[in-house]
């Protein structure tokens, strides 16, 4: 059994793609295992090796006593056994499904599996892709059969970037495999480093589907809160009261507006509207919180520059401060963030706009956004944005606001954190 020979280090266990999900992985599994940890990024290898995860989740402690072997090299993959894929899936341009990444990965993979091997997906695909795009791959390239050569399964990540409470080995691993044996046997060795405990799905598909949905249930549910902020806005009430006041019934959901980005919930629901147009239904509900969601960032800059225009300035020589970049708070990812679309939306109308975040890598932003952060704060700003939640940030008063501003400033809180604290300036949230 192949869980047996994990344990016992006769069998080498990979993660291919160490990142937000597959870094993690890896030096759980390393803590029980042999573990081979693959990517292509030379300079992120190197970092690791002197344990240093790039990402900033993860301490030097968490590489202590590991038994794993950093490698770029797709020849050190076929002394593996046991394979998880951990590699992005991003969407196009268009907001399609881009698995060209993971595809190439499979064939990389095809070429260093044996008999007996197994390979279990971890990265967000829409139902059916592990079987019907990523298999047909391995087959192709192996020589071998599916289900009789080697085993394969899907067990979707659950990572959340930033949180430090809902962590890997803390959170339900949902599993699923090609047959009862692979279900089995992918189960027991999720089991080594996940404490909370392992739900086996039915099928393959249905684990897939379930990883989509929890995404597509934020999205949705903060773009209802989204439109009605949107709404509120011209009744001239602030959502969070109301959201306060409504949040005293017991079965009330407690979501808020804000900036929807990040890896998953602002990329994971276009998945499932493929795979509906495919099926040739037209999925309302779910490309309506897409739309709102993504249309937010532009309307936080729209009412900015309506407010800037209603007390006498000129746009074109505005200077506005954004104070967070991040897709989420306390983080440095900035992945798909939103906060550049209203930087971007902004610089479009002339303003001269400057950004400034203390999580936010700066060659990260440089690199992914062209983009400069600044390191300190001018004095002059006709308007400063709060985009993210920082920790940094809730404890700043008006006067620091008032500190760096002109006359006739506007603040805008998007996530409601200065609610009835500011008092001479002019204060909008969503």
């Amino acid at each position: 059994m192949i869980y047996n020979r994990l344990i016992g280090k006769e069998a080498k266990l990979a993660v291919i793609g160490l990142g937000y999900v597959g870094l993690p992985l890896a030096l759980e599994f390393a803590g029980k295992m042999s573990v081979i940890g693959f990517d292509v990024d030379e300079a992120r290898l190197a970092k690791l090796r002197s344990g240093i995860d790039p990402s900033c989740e993860l301490g030097k402690e968490a590489f202590a006593g590991a038994d794993i072997e950093f490698t770029a090299s797709v020849a050190k993959l076929q002394e593996a056994s046991f394979f998880i894929i951990a590699v992005p899936t991003p969407v196009d341009k268009h907001n399609c499904p881009d698995i060209s990444n993971l595809l190439g990965t499979f064939r990389s993979v095809a070429k260093c599996i044996g008999p007996g091997d197994y390979v279990v997906l971890e990265s967000t695909v829409y139902p059916g892709c592990t079987e019907d795009e990523c298999v047909p791959v391995l087959e192709r390239y192996s020589g071998l059969k599916a289900g009789a050569d080697f085993k394969f399964g899907y067990s979707p990540e659950r990572i959340n970037p930033g949180d430090r409470q809902h962590t890997l080995r803390d959170v339900v691993k949902i599993v699923s495999g090609c047959d009862s044996d692979a279900l089995e046997q992918i189960s027991m060795v999720y089991g080594e480093i996940v404490k909370e405990g392992i739900y086996r799905a039915p099928s393959i598909k249905v684990a897939e589907a379930a990883k989509i949905i929890e995404n597509i249930q934020r999205d949705v549910n903060v773009a209802l809160m989204n439109e009605l902020s949107i709404i509120f806005s011209r009744m001239g009430i602030n959502t969070y009261d109301v959201l306060e006041a409504a949040g005293t019934k017991w079965n009330f959901l407690k979501f808020s507006p804000g900036l929807v980005g990040g890896h998953c919930i602002g990329v994971d629901p276009y998945y499932m509207v493929y795979k509906a147009n495919e099926l040739k239904y037209h999925s309302r509900l779910i490309s309506a919180g897409r739309f709102i969601n993504d249309s937010m960032g532009g309307y936080v800059a729209k009412k900015l520059v309506k407010k800037l225009i209603g007390l006498g300035k000129s746009i074109g020589s505005t200077r506005i401060l954004v104070l967070g970049v991040t897709f989420k708070e306390n983080i440095s990812d900035i992945r798909n963030s939103k906060v550049f679309d209203i930087v971007n939306e902004l610089r479009d109308y002339g303003a001269a706009v400057e950004i400034s975040d203390p999580y936010a890598v700066p060659e990260d932003v440089r690199a992914t956004y062209g983009m400069e952060l600044i390191e300190e704060p001018g004095n002059d700003y006709d308007a400063i944005i709060v985009s993210v939640a920082h920790d940094e940030y809730k404890s700043l008063d008006e006067d620091f606001f008032l500190s760096h501003t002109r006359a006739d400033a506007v603040l805008v809180d998007i996530k409601g954190i200065y609610r009835g604290k500011m008092h001479g300036l002019e204060y909008w949230s969503l």
